[in-house]
């Protein structure tokens, strides 16, 4: 099943019920006119839902209309929690190799996790607004999935059970914020503005064989400023599932039914050919943020040369099929000012 939240002027919109192919809408409102309402009564609303949803991917739904991604908001608007996770260790090690540090032997045992801010997230189209291009503007492609309610102290493989849906995320960055941030000893505030998401919501057998144990085994795609920059498996190289992320977040409290938790950038290791002063490593797949491509360039050449991004950028988040189906259909937004500051 895939779900959507149009604009309607208020805070949380409508809730649609969005074709396979992402092709066709219909209203869900009879059945339910909020995706939180969905969540919070899952197992009497979802069924309904269900049944509008084969109806339209069958072409009998009376009062379908043509899906328009540009009026989405996030399928959820906001939230009751956004926990962002850092499940692939390879971007974690390339950062810190870059700076000259070392990946405590904890975090490969310990998920890294930071709490954002749930309360106003963007629609899939809405544009990136930054008070200043001196902030370090930078996408994180992600994956994120929403929750049922889950008790304290859940185990990963119960957590994986609590799963309704998964999105995909452009976790915006202001990577010039964030050493200072981190010398506090406190984490993200400033240097994690609006997060992004998906057109659609999407319920994990919709992901058939590449939905593995909390691993979403398909290629996700950034494309910044017309140019791929990064195809990166999703699944292979994602120490924590999902399952432990949320586990980690239930140790000491409950987690309740709407709940998002983020993968973290999405990242697979490089190639190195040759040895010694000869050695060269690649990264054939590319990066999910431009932080990971500096430290590339860092490893690589002694410095960073790629800079963030200016307004006027574009970045498009995408995951398709082996046979080229878009299945979450696409994050594309454009860097601005604020209004008061553009020309």
């Amino acid at each position: 099943m895939k779900l959507a939240t149009y604009k309607d002027g208020s805070r949380d919109g409508q809730l649609v019920v969005v074709s396979r192919d992402l092709s066709q809408a219909h209203y869900a409102s009879y059945i339910a006119g909020r995706l939180q309402q969905v969540l919070d009564d899952w197992n009497y609303v979802s069924p309904q839902l269900q049944d509008l949803y084969e109806t339209l991917n069958h072409g009998r739904a009376r009062h379908a209309f043509a899906f328009d991604p540009k009026m989405c908001m996030a399928p959820l608007p906001r939230a009751y929690q956004w926990a962002d996770g850092s499940a692939y260790l390879n971007h974690v090690e390339l950062v810190r190799k870059a700076r000259g540090a070392e990946v405590p032997e904890s975090f490969y045992t310990d998920p890294l996790m930071y709490q954002g801010g749930s309360d106003d997230f963007l629609g899939p189209c809405d544009p990136i607004v930054c008070a200043s291009e001196d902030f370090g503007i930078d996408f994180e492609a992600e994956v994120a999935v929403v929750t049922g309610d889950l008790p304290m102290g859940c185990s990963a493989e119960r957590a994986l059970d609590g799963i309704r849906l998964l999105m995909l995320v452009n976790d915006v960055s202001l990577r010039n914020l964030i050493p200072a941030e981190l010398a506090k000893g406190f984490g993200f505030v400033q240097s994690k503005p609006a997060t992004a998401f998906s057109p659609v919501a999407i319920t994990p057998d919709e992901l058939g064989g590449a939905w593995i144990k909390g691993r979403v085994h398909l290629p996700l795609q950034s494309t910044w400023n017309g140019r791929k920059v990064g195809l990166c498996d999703a699944g292979s190289d994602m120490t924590f599932h999902f399952g432990q992320l949320i586990a980690h977040l239930c140790k000491t409290r409950n987690v309740r039914a709407g709940s998002i938790i983020g993968s973290g950038t999405v990242s697979n290791p490089g190639v190195t050919q040759g040895v010694g002063s000869k050695a060269r490593t690649q990264w054939p797949k590319g990066y999910s943020c431009i932080a990971e491509k500096r430290a590339m360039e860092t490893i690589q050449d002694g410095q960073a040369t790629t800079a963030f991004m200016r307004y006027g950028d574009t970045i498009r988040i995408e995951m398709k099929t082996p046979d080229g189906a878009t299945v979450f259909g696409a994050i594309e937004q454009e860097v601005t000012a604020p209004a008061g500051l553009r020309s």
